[in-house]
């Protein structure tokens, strides 16, 4: 990265704890263990470098009111100060008030300025004029692409870079909508696994409401993420973390993992690839962008 590394920490080899077990166990969480105040101190410098880098000062994020976007936007305050942080609210006609409610309850807690828009009207407008029936996946789809069209033109308007909240459970399992909620140019919490994402927002303050509460999408009433995917996210993360540590699935139900948790897990993790990729593009020259042409900061 050169100079632009300027003002950066040096990181450690990994921000997970080294205590790793011989043998993964379905009971043991200490290969997801993290050093919370290496890793506040990492991100926060990294929301500086990467938003300096784009030659932006202020920074638009969505909140939610979930565990994600609380944590996503303490750190910005933390990176920036709470002037340069503008949260918005962009609730749908089934988002629940203690969503909003919580969302306010963090903006408050860290001095963030909010503004609140109602995506019902836009969302409804095109589902009820053009596609009556539209199911309510498809429907929640469209309005988290909703949310991010509002956030990507109120950053434009204030000169402002959109902030990701996306965590690495989510993506590993491809549980987001596709350019929706992995949009963002930067995304602080995108190696980090949900029980992580829990952990450090309880070291560094964030409300343990907003931490204990049933993580949601909050746009179809009732709707939670766990019952979603039919695994909890500490199975799902250190199903995960072992998988792409090498240990094959057959290996992993012989040390006691769930099988039928597993091949959720898998299946997801290897159906939703392309889920974590900018469009695929066959090569005709030797500078096909994102293949061949690269900046030593894509290495």
């Amino acid at each position: 990265m050169s100079g632009e590394r300027e003002g950066m920490i040096e990181i450690p080899d990994a921000v997970h704890s080294p205590e790793v077990s011989a043998s993964p166990s379905p009971d043991d969480l200490s290969p997801l263990a993290i050093d919370t105040k290496l890793v506040e101190r990492w991100l926060v410098e990294f929301l500086r470098s990467e938003i300096g880098r784009r030659r932006f000062e202020k920074v638009v994020v969505g909140l939610s009111g979930g565990v994600d976007s609380s944590l996503t936007a303490t750190l910005c305050r933390r990176a920036l100060g709470a002037d340069a942080v503008k949260g918005f609210l962009l609730p749908y006609r089934t988002s629940s008030r203690e969503s909003r409610d919580h969302a306010l309850l963090l903006a408050d807690g860290q001095g963030i300025e909010t503004r609140e828009i109602d995506i019902t009207d836009a969302v409804d407008g095109y589902a009820e004029r053009f596609e009556p029936g539209m199911s309510d996946h498809r429907r929640g789809n469209v309005a988290a692409r909703e949310r991010m069209i509002v956030l990507f033109d109120q950053a434009a308007k204030l000169d402002a870079l959109p902030v990701g909240t996306g965590n690495k459970s989510e993506r590993l399992l491809g549980y987001f909508t596709w350019h929706a909620d992995d949009t963002p140019p930067i995304n602080p919490l995108g190696d980090l696994f949900k029980v992580q994402v829990w952990e450090l927002a309880r070291a560094i303050g964030v409300p343990e409401k907003i931490v204990e509460k049933p993580a949601s999408a909050d746009l179809i009433h009732g709707q939670t993420d766990e019952e979603d995917l039919g695994v909890n996210y500490a199975e799902a993360d250190l199903i995960l973390h072992h998988l792409l540590s090498g240990y094959p699935a057959d290996q992993l139900a012989e040390l006691g993992f769930d099988p039928a948790k597993i091949d959720v897990v898998r299946k997801r993790l290897e159906g939703t690839h392309w889920k974590r990729h900018l469009p695929t593009v066959p090569m005709l020259s030797s500078t096909a962008i994102g293949e061949w042409y690269l900046r030593p900061v894509d290495y």
